[in-house]
C-alpha cells in the first residue's frame, strides 16, 4: 500500500520540477543585448547565480551561470556585488518578460564567458 503512494507522489512531482526551471529556448538568441551599469542585487547560489539590473528603464532579472562554472572561469562571489558596475551580454526572453540570460560578463578589465 505504501509503495504505490510513493510512486504516485514521485510522478506528480515531475511536472512541477519541469516547470520550475525555464528552458533556454525561451530566450531570443537572434537579438543579443549588451548593457553596462551597476547591479541592483546579486544572488550567488544554485542552480545558477542571479542578479538584477536596470535596462530600458525597467528592472531586469539576470540569469547567470552555475556558481561552479563561474568560479572555474575566474568569477567569484567577491567579484560581483550589489552596486558593482558591469557589462553584460546576453539574450532577453521571447515573451517580453524583463529577464535576460547572460553569456558574458565584464567586470573592470576582466571578461568571463559564462556558457
Amino acid at each position: 500500500m505504501f509503495r504505490p503512494f510513493v510512486v504516485a507522489a514521485a510522478l506528480a512531482a515531475i511536472p512541477v520540477a519541469a516547470v520550475a526551471h525555464h528552458g533556454w529556448s525561451s530566450y531570443d538568441e537572434t537579438r543579443p543585448i549588451t548593457v553596462t551599469g551597476p547591479l541592483k542585487s546579486v544572488v550567488w547560489g544554485n542552480p545558477h547565480g542571479t542578479a538584477r539590473m536596470t535596462y530600458q528603464k525597467k528592472d531586469w532579472d539576470v540569469v547567470l551561470a552555475p556558481t561552479s562554472r563561474m568560479t572555474a572561469r575566474g568569477l567569484n562571489a567577491e567579484s560581483i556585488n550589489k552596486g558593482q558596475r558591469v557589462t553584460l551580454t546576453g539574450y532577453g526572453r521571447r515573451d517580453g518578460t524583463p529577464e535576460m540570460r547572460i553569456e558574458r560578463i565584464t567586470v573592470g578589465k576582466t571578461t568571463v564567458e559564462l556558457r
